[in-house]
């Protein structure tokens, strides 16, 4: 379904993005970059952040660039989010920002490679850059980036050798333990459990229990937002090893689910934490994102943010059609607020991941290590 925001929550610059957004421009004037997000279903929080830091970024387009960008909800189904594309690839657009969003990631790439459209998304699913598909640019670190600094911090920092798996039995989940499960490998770790669960699971002591039964000295999650706030939730209810979870727990929204208290010493990994900025540049983002959104952004929105600057800048330097475009993505590098990005060859564009951890006094977490470059091209 095509979306035209007019949300009272949006002020100032908001009102800038609607009516872009909605006001019909010549094809001649405006180029057509539109967004498809998941913004209903279990992966809404994250969806909204992916929509917001495009919307973001197109309205700060460099070089008086006009843009359309109307927003398409992909809900959670690759079905969907076909239909979505294919409706939007009749305006011809010279990108789409794409679904992070693992299966509907893998469920557009073809139609995608037929249109000869790039897709900039921030899925961190491994897969969908290991398919030689050309079309394809990821600027979220993906599972070989982020889940390295994942398992070195667990096993090289906190030095915890007996670690309990628990990851969403989908794509996403399963493109984790993968990497985890290498990457632990690789340190001669060997998890005491590998447990997947649903995103229906409405209960998750059971495989706490499962994971103290075993064990486990560590509990490593890799789920999504509802599912990591349960189990911090649960966890912190009925006692147990240290949670270091997956990139859901660094987000604003996901810690809004729970208490300061019921947050402290549970860590995480992300990509980025841009309501902790360490930068000018960063900071001017806090302050715009805030300004428009009434919130905190996360690291799906910066990202995304990110990743669409690059689009823009691209096209201020000139790429004006899809295969320049392409071609600018694939050979160029670009500073962005959270980190450099600069294509590996398949289309990673990021290969920076941090770890963050709560003190249980408030939800604000705290940067305690940086892993840059963990595979970056040279």
């Amino acid at each position: 379904m095509a979306l035209c925001l007019r949300s009272s929550r949006l002020a100032g610059i908001a009102i800038a993005m609607a009516w872009t957004s909605c006001i019909p421009l010549a094809r001649a004037q405006a180029i057509d970059i539109p967004i498809l997000v998941p913004l209903t279903g279990f992966l809404s929080l994250e969806g909204q952040s992916q929509r917001d830091g495009a919307l973001l970024a197109l309205t700060q387009a460099p070089g008086g660039i006009a843009t359309r960008h109307r927003v398409f909800d992909t809900a959670t189904s690759p079905e969907v989010a076909v239909n979505a594309l294919e409706k939007a690839l009749e305006d011809r657009p010279l990108a789409i920002v794409a679904s992070m969003l693992g299966t509907q990631m893998l469920a557009m790439m073809p139609v995608a490679q037929d249109a000869k459209v790039p897709l900039v998304t921030i899925s961190g699913t491994a897969k969908i850059t290991a398919l030689g598909n050309p079309w394809v640019f990821r600027f979220f670190p993906g599972d070989s980036v982020v889940k390295v600094a994942h398992a070195r911090y667990v096993a090289e920092v906190l030095g915890k050798l007996h670690p309990a798996i628990i990851y969403q039995s989908d794509a996403y989940g399963q493109s984790g333990l993968e990497y985890l499960t290498k990457a632990f490998a690789a340190r001669a770790v060997a998890p005491v459990l590998s447990e997947g669960v649903d995103v229906s699971v409405k209960d998750l002591l059971p495989v706490l229990s499962k994971a103290r039964a075993a064990g486990a000295d560590v509990i490593v999650a890799h789920l999504h937002a509802p599912s990591t706030a349960l189990l911090v939730k649960q966890a912190a209810s009925s006692g147990g090893p240290p949670i270091v979870a997956g990139s859901a727990m660094a987000t604003p929204a996901t810690a809004a689910l729970l208490e300061p208290a019921e947050l402290r010493g549970v860590c995480a990994e992300t990509a980025s934490a841009p309501n902790v900025p360490d930068t000018p540049a960063g900071e001017r983002f806090l302050a715009d994102y805030r300004a428009v959104y009434r919130s905190d952004p996360d690291t799906y929105a910066l990202a995304q943010y990110d990743g669409t600057m690059m689009v823009l800048d691209a096209i201020a330097k000139g790429a004006r059609t899809s295969e320049a475009l392409r071609a600018a993505l694939a050979g160029e590098s670009f500073t962005g607020i959270a980190m450099r990005y600069k294509s590996d060859g398949t289309g990673d564009m990021a290969h920076s991941a941090m770890i963050v951890c709560y003190d249980g006094a408030s939800r604000l977490p705290k940067v305690v290590r940086r892993y840059d470059d963990v595979d970056a091209p040279k």
